[in-house]
Protein backbone atom coordinates (compact mmCIF):
# COMPACT_ATOMS: atom_id res chain seq x y z
CA UNK A 1 0.00 0.00 0.00
CA UNK A 2 1.34 3.57 -0.68
CA UNK A 3 2.07 5.71 1.78
CA UNK A 4 0.43 9.04 0.30
CA UNK A 5 -3.32 8.21 -2.08
CA UNK A 6 -2.14 11.87 -3.65
CA UNK A 7 1.00 13.99 -3.85
CA UNK A 8 -0.02 17.73 -5.41
CA UNK A 9 2.92 19.60 -7.22
CA UNK A 10 1.75 23.57 -7.79
CA UNK A 11 2.33 27.28 -7.32
CA UNK A 12 2.58 27.77 -3.18
CA UNK A 13 0.52 30.84 -3.21
CA UNK A 14 -0.73 32.93 -0.66
CA UNK A 15 -4.15 34.47 -1.78
CA UNK A 16 -5.56 37.70 -0.58
CA UNK A 17 -9.23 37.97 -1.36
CA UNK A 18 -11.11 41.09 -2.36
CA UNK A 19 -14.76 42.06 -3.60
CA UNK A 20 -14.47 44.90 -6.18
CA UNK A 21 -17.30 46.06 -8.79
CA UNK A 22 -16.55 45.38 -12.29
CA UNK A 23 -15.33 49.07 -12.61
CA UNK A 24 -12.28 48.15 -10.68
CA UNK A 25 -11.00 44.70 -13.09
CA UNK A 26 -11.23 48.09 -16.31
CA UNK A 27 -9.15 50.15 -14.21
CA UNK A 28 -6.78 47.83 -13.21
CA UNK A 29 -6.22 46.43 -16.95
CA UNK A 30 -8.08 42.87 -15.94
CA UNK A 31 -9.65 40.32 -18.31
CA UNK A 32 -12.44 38.90 -16.06
CA UNK A 33 -12.42 35.60 -14.82
CA UNK A 34 -8.37 34.95 -15.65
CA UNK A 35 -5.60 34.61 -14.29
CA UNK A 36 -2.69 36.87 -15.32
CA UNK A 37 0.95 36.70 -14.26
CA UNK A 38 2.42 40.12 -13.12
CA UNK A 39 5.17 41.46 -11.39
CA UNK A 40 6.46 42.82 -7.87
CA UNK A 41 5.15 46.76 -8.58
CA UNK A 42 1.79 45.85 -10.98
CA UNK A 43 1.20 43.34 -7.76
CA UNK A 44 1.80 46.33 -5.44
CA UNK A 45 -0.24 48.50 -7.44
CA UNK A 46 -3.53 46.33 -7.65
CA UNK A 47 -3.24 45.62 -3.68
CA UNK A 48 -2.78 49.40 -2.60
CA UNK A 49 -6.19 49.86 -4.47
CA UNK A 50 -7.88 46.92 -3.30
CA UNK A 51 -10.90 47.27 -0.82
CA UNK A 52 -10.24 45.66 2.89
CA UNK A 53 -9.02 42.24 2.09
CA UNK A 54 -8.57 38.73 3.38
CA UNK A 55 -5.54 36.75 3.54
CA UNK A 56 -5.44 32.72 3.01
CA UNK A 57 -3.10 29.82 1.73
CA UNK A 58 -3.84 28.75 -1.06
CA UNK A 59 -2.44 27.70 -4.87
CA UNK A 60 -4.14 25.27 -6.71
CA UNK A 61 -2.47 22.39 -6.30
CA UNK A 62 -2.14 22.92 -2.55
CA UNK A 63 -5.95 23.71 -2.63
CA UNK A 64 -6.48 20.41 -3.46
CA UNK A 65 -4.34 18.50 -1.65
CA UNK A 66 -6.09 20.15 1.53
CA UNK A 67 -9.36 19.19 -0.19
CA UNK A 68 -8.13 15.52 0.14
CA UNK A 69 -6.58 15.86 3.46
CA UNK A 70 -10.16 17.39 4.69
CA UNK A 71 -12.39 14.31 3.19
CA UNK A 72 -9.64 12.05 5.28
CA UNK A 73 -7.41 11.22 2.71
CA UNK A 74 -3.60 10.91 2.62
CA UNK A 75 -2.02 13.63 0.50
CA UNK A 76 1.72 15.03 0.29
CA UNK A 77 2.16 18.42 -1.22
CA UNK A 78 5.50 20.07 -2.68
CA UNK A 79 6.05 23.72 -3.30
CA UNK A 80 8.11 26.57 -3.04
CA UNK A 81 7.91 29.50 -0.19
CA UNK A 82 10.62 31.76 0.95
CA UNK A 83 11.28 31.55 4.40
CA UNK A 84 9.67 34.71 5.41
CA UNK A 85 5.96 35.24 7.42
CA UNK A 86 3.93 34.73 4.64
CA UNK A 87 6.04 31.25 3.46
CA UNK A 88 5.21 30.60 8.00
CA UNK A 89 1.85 30.84 7.34
CA UNK A 90 1.35 28.65 4.13
CA UNK A 91 3.75 26.04 5.80
CA UNK A 92 1.64 26.24 9.07
CA UNK A 93 -1.96 25.96 7.07
CA UNK A 94 -1.14 23.12 5.09
CA UNK A 95 0.06 20.80 7.38
CA UNK A 96 -2.18 22.04 10.62
CA UNK A 97 -4.88 20.61 7.97
CA UNK A 98 -3.11 17.24 7.33
CA UNK A 99 -1.08 17.60 4.57
CA UNK A 100 3.01 16.19 4.03
CA UNK A 101 4.60 19.52 3.31
CA UNK A 102 8.39 19.38 3.33
CA UNK A 103 9.70 21.09 0.61
CA UNK A 104 12.70 23.50 1.95
CA UNK A 105 12.04 27.25 2.10
CA UNK A 106 13.84 29.44 -0.16
CA UNK A 107 16.36 31.80 1.78
CA UNK A 108 17.35 34.21 -1.27
CA UNK A 109 15.79 35.70 -3.56
CA UNK A 110 12.37 36.70 -4.36
CA UNK A 111 9.57 36.52 -1.36
CA UNK A 112 6.39 34.06 -1.11
CA UNK A 113 4.19 33.89 -3.79
CA UNK A 114 0.99 35.92 -3.73
CA UNK A 115 -2.83 36.30 -6.27
CA UNK A 116 -4.06 39.56 -5.59
CA UNK A 117 -8.13 37.58 -6.41
CA UNK A 118 -10.81 40.45 -7.32
CA UNK A 119 -14.29 38.39 -6.88
CA UNK A 120 -16.63 40.95 -8.46
CA UNK A 121 -20.61 40.80 -7.78
CA UNK A 122 -21.48 37.76 -9.92
CA UNK A 123 -19.07 35.49 -7.67
CA UNK A 124 -16.14 35.44 -10.69
CA UNK A 125 -12.49 35.52 -9.32
CA UNK A 126 -9.96 37.47 -11.52
CA UNK A 127 -6.19 37.07 -10.76
CA UNK A 128 -3.27 38.94 -10.28
CA UNK A 129 -0.52 36.37 -9.57
CA UNK A 130 3.19 37.27 -8.30
CA UNK A 131 4.84 34.21 -9.10
CA UNK A 132 7.98 35.13 -6.55
CA UNK A 133 9.63 31.87 -4.47
CA UNK A 134 7.16 29.38 -5.45
CA UNK A 135 8.45 30.52 -9.73
CA UNK A 136 12.33 28.75 -8.20
CA UNK A 137 10.96 25.33 -7.73
CA UNK A 138 13.39 23.42 -9.71
CA UNK A 139 14.87 19.48 -9.76
CA UNK A 140 16.11 19.18 -6.85
CA UNK A 141 12.72 19.88 -4.80
CA UNK A 142 11.38 16.87 -5.93
CA UNK A 143 11.55 14.28 -3.69
CA UNK A 144 11.54 11.07 -5.51
CA UNK A 145 10.54 8.88 -2.51
CA UNK A 146 7.92 10.99 -2.04
CA UNK A 147 6.64 10.04 -5.82
CA UNK A 148 7.37 6.30 -5.99
CA UNK A 149 5.07 6.25 -2.96
CA UNK A 150 1.77 7.85 -3.69
CA UNK A 151 -1.01 6.62 -6.17
CA UNK A 152 -1.71 9.47 -7.94
CA UNK A 153 1.08 12.46 -8.87
CA UNK A 154 -1.58 15.25 -9.66
CA UNK A 155 0.05 18.60 -11.23
CA UNK A 156 -1.80 21.82 -11.89
CA UNK A 157 -0.57 23.26 -15.58
CA UNK A 158 0.23 26.86 -14.18
CA UNK A 159 3.54 24.69 -13.62
CA UNK A 160 4.30 25.47 -17.05
CA UNK A 161 4.70 29.18 -16.54
CA UNK A 162 8.67 28.46 -15.99
CA UNK A 163 11.08 26.35 -17.39
CA UNK A 164 12.55 25.34 -14.05
CA UNK A 165 9.11 24.06 -12.75
CA UNK A 166 8.05 22.51 -16.24
CA UNK A 167 11.74 20.23 -15.98
CA UNK A 168 10.90 19.28 -12.33
CA UNK A 169 7.40 18.17 -13.20
CA UNK A 170 8.53 16.25 -16.16
CA UNK A 171 10.82 14.75 -13.89
CA UNK A 172 7.93 13.73 -11.49
CA UNK A 173 6.07 11.99 -14.10
CA UNK A 174 8.66 9.88 -15.07
CA UNK A 175 9.31 8.56 -11.42
CA UNK A 176 5.75 8.22 -11.14
CA UNK A 177 5.46 5.93 -14.47
CA UNK A 178 8.77 4.11 -13.51
CA UNK A 179 7.18 3.01 -9.75
CA UNK A 180 3.88 1.79 -11.58
CA UNK A 181 1.99 5.00 -10.76
CA UNK A 182 -0.62 7.17 -12.32
CA UNK A 183 0.06 11.05 -13.41
CA UNK A 184 -2.94 13.70 -13.29
CA UNK A 185 -3.06 16.97 -14.95
CA UNK A 186 -5.32 19.92 -14.31
CA UNK A 187 -5.35 22.36 -17.30
CA UNK A 188 -6.02 24.85 -14.40
CA UNK A 189 -6.77 28.04 -17.07
CA UNK A 190 -8.21 28.73 -20.19
CA UNK A 191 -5.53 31.59 -20.82
CA UNK A 192 -3.09 29.12 -19.56
CA UNK A 193 -3.94 26.64 -22.33
CA UNK A 194 -3.68 29.23 -24.69
CA UNK A 195 -0.08 29.80 -23.55
CA UNK A 196 0.87 26.26 -24.03
CA UNK A 197 -1.52 24.24 -26.07
CA UNK A 198 0.77 22.28 -28.33
CA UNK A 199 3.06 20.81 -24.68
CA UNK A 200 -0.50 20.21 -23.05
CA UNK A 201 -2.10 18.09 -26.25
CA UNK A 202 1.49 16.18 -26.28
CA UNK A 203 0.74 15.23 -22.40
CA UNK A 204 -2.71 14.90 -22.77
CA UNK A 205 -2.51 12.38 -25.46
CA UNK A 206 1.42 10.64 -24.71
CA UNK A 207 1.88 11.19 -20.60
CA UNK A 208 -1.26 11.99 -18.82
CA UNK A 209 -3.17 8.88 -17.57
CA UNK A 210 -6.09 11.01 -15.58
CA UNK A 211 -7.32 14.46 -16.94
CA UNK A 212 -9.03 17.52 -15.30
CA UNK A 213 -10.20 20.32 -17.09
CA UNK A 214 -13.25 22.91 -17.69
CA UNK A 215 -15.67 23.40 -20.21
CA UNK A 216 -14.12 26.11 -21.49
CA UNK A 217 -10.17 24.54 -21.09
CA UNK A 218 -10.90 21.66 -23.10
CA UNK A 219 -12.89 23.96 -25.78
CA UNK A 220 -9.49 26.08 -26.10
CA UNK A 221 -7.41 22.80 -25.93
CA UNK A 222 -8.77 21.31 -29.09
CA UNK A 223 -9.43 24.96 -30.49
CA UNK A 224 -13.59 23.49 -30.88
CA UNK A 225 -16.96 25.67 -30.77
CA UNK A 226 -18.40 23.34 -28.84
CA UNK A 227 -17.75 20.86 -25.47
CA UNK A 228 -19.29 17.84 -27.49
CA UNK A 229 -16.64 18.64 -30.31
CA UNK A 230 -13.94 19.07 -28.09
CA UNK A 231 -14.76 15.80 -26.30
CA UNK A 232 -15.25 13.97 -29.44
CA UNK A 233 -11.00 15.16 -30.09
CA UNK A 234 -10.31 13.73 -26.37
CA UNK A 235 -12.14 10.99 -26.73
CA UNK A 236 -9.29 8.56 -28.43
CA UNK A 237 -6.82 9.37 -26.73
CA UNK A 238 -7.70 9.82 -23.08
CA UNK A 239 -7.30 7.49 -20.27
CA UNK A 240 -9.91 9.29 -17.88
CA UNK A 241 -10.94 12.76 -17.91
CA UNK A 242 -12.97 14.45 -15.91
CA UNK A 243 -14.75 17.45 -17.18
CA UNK A 244 -16.62 19.97 -15.33
CA UNK A 245 -19.43 22.13 -16.56
CA UNK A 246 -20.40 24.68 -13.72
CA UNK A 247 -23.96 24.48 -13.30
CA UNK A 248 -24.53 21.40 -15.70
CA UNK A 249 -22.54 19.18 -13.53
CA UNK A 250 -19.28 17.11 -14.92
CA UNK A 251 -18.45 14.41 -17.28
CA UNK A 252 -16.28 11.76 -16.87
CA UNK A 253 -14.54 9.99 -20.10
CA UNK A 254 -12.71 6.49 -19.83
CA UNK A 255 -12.47 3.84 -22.00
CA UNK A 256 -15.40 2.01 -20.86
CA UNK A 257 -17.43 5.01 -21.97
CA UNK A 258 -19.09 7.93 -20.41
CA UNK A 259 -20.54 9.00 -16.89
CA UNK A 260 -22.68 12.28 -16.06
CA UNK A 261 -23.45 13.39 -13.18
CA UNK A 262 -25.35 16.99 -12.11
CA UNK A 263 -24.21 19.83 -10.29
CA UNK A 264 -24.37 19.42 -6.36
CA UNK A 265 -26.44 21.81 -5.29
CA UNK A 266 -24.83 25.21 -3.63
CA UNK A 267 -25.16 28.98 -3.31
CA UNK A 268 -22.04 30.35 -5.21
CA UNK A 269 -20.39 33.19 -3.20
CA UNK A 270 -17.10 33.27 -4.67
CA UNK A 271 -16.03 30.43 -7.18
CA UNK A 272 -12.56 30.36 -6.91
CA UNK A 273 -11.15 26.93 -5.93
CA UNK A 274 -13.70 25.13 -7.44
CA UNK A 275 -11.60 23.09 -9.92
CA UNK A 276 -9.66 22.24 -7.43
CA UNK A 277 -11.41 20.96 -4.54
CA UNK A 278 -13.54 19.19 -7.77
CA UNK A 279 -9.79 17.71 -8.31
CA UNK A 280 -9.74 16.95 -4.67
CA UNK A 281 -13.15 14.99 -4.34
CA UNK A 282 -12.80 13.25 -7.76
CA UNK A 283 -8.71 11.90 -6.76
CA UNK A 284 -9.93 10.99 -3.23
CA UNK A 285 -12.49 8.92 -4.25
CA UNK A 286 -10.85 7.28 -7.16
CA UNK A 287 -7.65 6.55 -5.06
CA UNK A 288 -10.23 5.13 -2.54
CA UNK A 289 -12.00 2.62 -4.73
CA UNK A 290 -14.94 4.51 -5.26
CA UNK A 291 -17.62 4.37 -8.91
CA UNK A 292 -16.24 6.98 -11.55
CA UNK A 293 -19.93 8.28 -10.61
CA UNK A 294 -19.49 8.54 -6.83
CA UNK A 295 -16.05 10.11 -7.84
CA UNK A 296 -17.40 12.72 -9.89
CA UNK A 297 -20.24 13.16 -7.03
CA UNK A 298 -17.25 13.78 -4.22
CA UNK A 299 -15.56 16.37 -6.69
CA UNK A 300 -19.32 17.80 -6.93
CA UNK A 301 -19.88 18.09 -3.30
CA UNK A 302 -16.27 19.43 -2.63
CA UNK A 303 -16.90 22.29 -4.83
CA UNK A 304 -20.08 23.00 -4.18
CA UNK A 305 -18.56 23.84 -0.23
CA UNK A 306 -15.62 25.61 -1.53
CA UNK A 307 -17.14 28.10 -3.63
CA UNK A 308 -20.19 28.61 -0.86
CA UNK A 309 -17.82 31.14 0.93
CA UNK A 310 -14.96 33.36 0.10
CA UNK A 311 -11.62 31.66 0.05
CA UNK A 312 -10.08 28.51 -1.88
CA UNK A 313 -9.64 25.67 0.51
CA UNK A 314 -12.74 23.79 3.03
CA UNK A 315 -14.33 25.56 6.05
CA UNK A 316 -16.14 22.31 7.00
CA UNK A 317 -14.76 18.78 7.35
CA UNK A 318 -15.47 17.50 4.15
CA UNK A 319 -15.05 13.60 5.45
CA UNK A 320 -18.24 14.30 7.27
CA UNK A 321 -20.08 16.42 4.94
CA UNK A 322 -19.49 13.44 2.36
CA UNK A 323 -21.24 11.09 4.73
CA UNK A 324 -24.40 12.96 5.38
CA UNK A 325 -24.90 14.21 2.27
CA UNK A 326 -23.94 11.44 -0.34
CA UNK A 327 -23.44 8.92 2.30
CA UNK A 328 -20.02 8.11 1.07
Amino acid sequence: MSDFQVLCIGNAIVDIFARVEEDFLTEHERIKGSMMLVDAETSARIYDGMPPAVERSGGSAGNTAAGIASLGGKAAYMGKVHADQLGTVFRHDIRAIGVHYETEAATEGAPTATSMILVTPDAQRTMSTFLGACGELALSDIDEGIVARADVTYIEGYMWDRDNQKEAVLKAMDVAHENGKLVSLSLSDSFCVDRFRSEFVDLVEGRVDILFANESEIISLYETDTFEEAVERLRPHVKLAALTRSEKGSVVISKDGEVSVPAHPASVVDTTGAGDLYAAGFLFGYTSGKSLEDCARLGGLAAAEVISHLGARPEVNLKKLAASELGL
